[in-house]
């Protein structure tokens, strides 16, 4: 009997695990429905902002690391304005593309957050990876707000940091 309740319970653990897919997401967005067919006709503020993020920090030396969780929380803090993101392009340590997650104008409503997840599996953003995000909103509305938010934990240590972002242009 309590083998059979361990194979049930070993079946039911491995069978709730997920095949990583290289940049899943706890709950994805889908950037589809948030696309914005028609700009609004008002005079838009264009900006560029960018956004560290950590996939991997070293650890005793520069040859051992620990892999993290990165959320990525794109954050319209006017209570009345919608705001826009044109482009969400993230980069590597040496600067290279990695992947654009969107490359349309999508709307992020009045205090609405959007979340980006890089998954602990996913090494190939490195010790040194950042996000650029291209935006539009109306001159008297609030710049978007860019945030990362770094985790990792093994046994009963846990590591957690936060990254701010940065207009550019």
């Amino acid at each position: 009997m309590k083998n059979f309740l361990l194979i049930i319970l070993t079946s039911c653990v491995l069978g709730a695990c997920n095949e990583y897919n290289g940049y899943s997401s706890v709950d994805p967005v889908n950037w589809k429905s948030r696309e914005v067919s028609t700009m609004p006709l008002d005079s838009l503020v264009q900006g560029k902002s960018y956004l560290s993020v950590y996939s991997q920090i070293y650890s005793g030396t520069e040859h051992r690391t620990h892999d993290l969780t990165a959320t990525v929380s794109i954050r319209n803090t006017h209570p009345t304005d919608t705001i826009y993101i044109d482009k969400a392009e993230y980069f590597d340590t040496h600067g290279e593309s990695i992947r654009t997650y969107f490359n349309h104008t999508i709307f992020i409503a009045p205090m609405e957050t959007v979340e980006i997840v890089i998954d602990e599996g996913d090494k190939e953003g490195g010790t040194g990876a950042n996000f650029i995000f291209d935006w539009q909103m109306k001159p008297t509305s609030n710049e978007p707000m860019f945030e990362g938010v770094m985790i990792s934990t093994s046994g009963q240590q846990g590591i957690s940091f936060t990254t701010t972002g940065k207009r550019i242009q």
